[in-house]
């Protein structure tokens, strides 16, 4: 079978035609240029697409991984040689259905290719199903590792026997693990634990009848022994009861005693209060409250005049302070001024000899002037000029004159500005300011004290007024019913006793009350006045209280012992007959041996499987290991000559002179995808009757470009008798093959 054309409206293919050639064809496109889509395409055309599968998480179905950007449906049309006819395969929507719709006819006709369907195209244009072309003539995803599956295992093994083989061991093995877990799965789940449960279910159900059985015994003695209990409970409550009507009269005969004896002390304190009449309560509760005003003026006559003392003292203190011989006769306020018209006189003065040292400087120079002339004058004198000499010496005597009259008001300015501050002590205006002010405050202090003497003064002598006239009312008060009381411990005596007796009355007579409530309570109980003393009655060993604890105990106790004794009899009449149960069990216990012997028998299959397998595995595919490995070999340069392959397909190579196999997990990841790559074209020269095109997307990037022209060469050899598609985004691959005869480039 040959692909002729390929036309694809499929992920990013838009109506795109793709014509390889008949051998080996080398497909050149860039990242994101449709070269997977490509492949994905082939396979979907083949063998459908699954409208099952679903999205997951990194994972997309392709369904709608290739659903056009376009948003066209999803269709396409691939024409192959087919046992020498040309057909054309097309498959399109049928509804919501990707890919649903499909036809296969004679290309040029109408005329459908007998046979072939949706479901069955991929298997027959190809020979194997979607599992085997997957792990040999396609590699549409880059990766070329191997994993095993029934139908490539079940090909495999036919070549180490006949050639033909319908189950595979993996599949053998399946069937019977299916057998195993039916019957017993992690001990938990199949028949064998079904049938345990429901025979322990039935043995358990037994042994809770006998247990039940026990328990009703137990329950009924219970009930039983709580009756007479209860019985006997009752007539201890009836002995207190009896006890207790007796108590009763006897207290209503000691109530109507004491009544008795209050109405005899009522009358007897209302005929002592006719004879002195009394004050209502009020007025006796207010005159005990000035009484107590008087103890209270009392306390704050003795503080006030000890503060008085203190103050008076206080007050002496302060003017003997403030007493200064500098300022004798004068007020703080006077003092003040006084200073302050000596502060100006004083400052006067300071201001003219001011002005007199003035004038100090000129005099001097007119002494000066003067002494000059006097001289010249004396000179002139001697040269016979008597004018200027009298001049010369009137001018000295001027000046003369003035400086002693300027030194004599000065001498009499200080005299008379130090008159005015030594009578005080001080030097300066401001001494004597500070002295003056310190004298006020003093003064102010003296008064001050003065004037608190004398407030406190008048407080006292207010609240001993106050005391006098409280005094005499309330002994004017007192005298109405007590005319004996002359001072205060009197008033306070007569003011008790009348009160005293005023409560008295009152006590006695809620006392008489009380007593009368009490007799009319007890015969509302049924309190009736013995008819004389008698018997005593013997007390029960319990007290009321805990007869009836006791009582309402075995009340409850009888209530849950008869409870559950109804429920067990309940019960054993749900669970059925105890016969049919044990006629049960013994039929679960028949199946339970049957089918744990069923088990032994397929776990000894399992294990003569296991180790049939094991042999097999010994010789497994000598065919496929040889095939793979020359075409190891050959990839290779002769560096790796054997190839061998474990059931699971896990690959092993040897080099030339090696004594031990190497696993594919030590090898490079070029040398790795050369060994997958050797072992299915191995498996598409072995296992693929129909030889069906092979798909290679982007398989040699990882060889070097020495293994990289010996892959290419291969793949050309084996082109002749198997249509090969080789994709790539790199530019090695047309530069090897760019002399190759019969190989067809293509650029996407």
């Amino acid at each position: 079978m040959k692909i002729k054309s390929m036309t694809a409206t499929f992920g990013g293919l838009e109506r795109a035609r793709l014509e390889p050639g008949p051998g080996l064809t080398l497909i050149h496109a860039p990242n994101e240029g449709g070269k997977s889509t490509w492949a994905a395409f082939w396979r979907a055309m083949l063998y459908g697409i699954d409208t099952r599968d679903r999205d997951k998480k990194g994972y997309l179905a392709d369904k709608n991984r290739y659903q056009p950007w376009s948003g066209a449906p999803m269709e396409g049309e691939v024409v192959l040689d087919y046992e020498g006819r040309d057909i054309t395969i097309r498959r399109g929507p049928r509804g919501n259905t990707p890919f649903g719709a499909f036809s296969a006819v004679f290309t040029g006709t109408q005329e459908p290719v007998p046979g072939l369907t949706a479901s069955n195209c991929g298997e027959l244009l190809t020979g194997v199903g979607a599992e085997v072309f997957t792990r040999s003539a396609f590699l549409g995803d880059g990766n070329l590792s191997l994993t095993t599956a029934p139908e490539l295992e079940r090909r495999i093994a036919a070549l180490v026997t006949s050639g033909e083989e319908d189950v595979s061991f993996s599949q053998a093995m399946d069937r019977l693990r299916e057998w195993k877990n039916r019957r017993q799965v992690n001990k938990s789940v199949g028949e064998i634990p079904r049938l345990e449960g429901e025979l322990d279910q039935v043995r358990e159900l037994l042994d809770q009848m006998e247990d039940i059985r026990a328990q009703a015994v137990r329950l009924e003695g219970e009930e039983a022994g709580l009756l007479r209990e209860r019985e006997r409970l009752a007539q201890l409550a009836e002995a207190h009861r009896a006890i207790a009507r007796k108590r009763l009269s006897d207290r209503y005969a000691q109530a109507e005693l004491d009544y008795q004896g209050a109405q005899r002390q009522l009358a007897a304190l209302e005929e002592e209060r006719a004879v002195h009449p009394i004050p209502s309560r009020e007025d006796l509760k207010r005159a005990q409250g000035e009484l107590q005003y008087i103890k209270v003026l009392d306390e704050e006559l003795r503080q006030g005049e000890s503060a008085l003392k203190e103050a008076e003292e206080s007050a002496a203190k302060a003017k003997e302070e403030a007493e200064d011989q500098r300022f004798a006769g004068l007020s703080g306020e006077d003092a003040v001024d006084k200073a302050a018209e000596l502060s100006a006189a004083v400052q006067a003065n300071v201001e003219k000899l001011g002005k007199l040292k003035g004038r100090t400087l000129p005099l001097s120079m007119l002494l000066l002037l003067a002494a000059a002339l006097l001289g010249g004058g004396a000179y002139l004198a001697t040269r016979n000029i008597p004018l200027s000499a009298a001049l010369a010496a009137g001018v000295c005597a001027v000046a003369v004159l003035s400086a002693v009259f300027t030194r004599v008001s000065g001498k009499n300015l200080q005299k008379q500005t130090d008159g005015l501050l030594s009578p005080y002590g001080v030097q300066t205006p401001e001494e004597l300011t500070a002295l003056a002010r310190n004298y006020r405050e003093r003064c102010q202090s003296a008064d001050k004290a003065v004037h608190e003497a004398e407030v406190i003064r008048n407080a006292v002598a207010e609240r001993h007024s106050r005391r006098d006239a409280t005094k005499a009312e309330l002994l004017d008060f007192v005298h109405e019913f007590a005319p004996e009381a002359t001072d205060l411990f009197g008033c306070s005596a007569a003011l008790s006793r009348a009160l005293n007796l005023d409560h008295d009355l009152s006590l006695a007579q809620e006392r008489a009350e009380e007593r009368r409530r009490r007799m009319d309570d007890l015969a509302a109980q049924g309190a009736k006045r013995p008819k004389g003393e008698g018997p005593e009655l013997p007390a029960p060993e319990m007290s009321p209280q805990e007869i009836d604890q006791a009582l309402a105990l075995t009340a409850d106790q009888l209530g849950q012992a008869s409870a559950q004794l109804n429920q067990v009899r309940g019960t054993l009449q749900a669970m059925g007959d105890p016969a049919a149960l044990a006629a049960s069990r013994e039929e679960l216990e028949e199946k339970l041996a049957r089918k744990r012997q069923e088990l032994d028998a397929v776990s000894l299959a399992m294990d003569a499987m296991a180790q049939a397998n094991a042999r097999l595995q010994e010789r497994f595919s000598p065919e496929l290991n040889r095939l793979a490995g020359e075409y190891m070999a050959r990839l290779t340069g002769d560096k790796y000559s054997s190839v061998s392959l474990t059931r699971e397909l896990e690959g092993f190579v040897q080099t030339g002179g090696g004594v031990l196999p190497r696993s594919a997990l030590y090898l490079s990841r070029g040398t790795a995808d050369q060994l997958y790559l050797a072992v299915r074209l191995a498996v598409c020269r072995l296992c693929l009757p129909e030889k069906p095109p092979i798909f290679l997307d982007d398989a040699l990037s990882a060889f070097d470009d020495e293994r990289l022209v010996l892959a290419l060469e291969l793949l050309w050899e084996l082109s002749g008798e198997q249509q090969t598609l080789l994709f790539t985004c790199q530019k090695r691959e047309g530069e090897a093959l760019a002399n190759t005869p019969g190989a067809v480039k293509i650029e996407l």
